[in-house]
């Protein structure tokens, strides 16, 4: 089986970072970037619209 991942992007410090669906909240829920703390809904935190569909799809 191979792994999926989403691909993240801090919109206040441009922080890039990857993380299986399985370890994220629901895309309306809000979400903390781990280095500036940024807190905003995780959606805004998806690097591509590609991400967010398959955060959509594997929760």
């Amino acid at each position: 089986m191979v792994e999926t991942y989403v691909r993240l992007l801090c919109p206040e410090c441009n922080k890039e970072w990857e993380l299986g669906p399985d370890e994220l909240p629901g895309p309306k829920r809000n979400y903390s970037c781990p280095s500036c703390h940024a807190t905003r809904r995780l959606a805004e935190f998806m690097r591509t619209e590609r991400d967010l569909e398959t955060l959509k799809q594997l929760q």
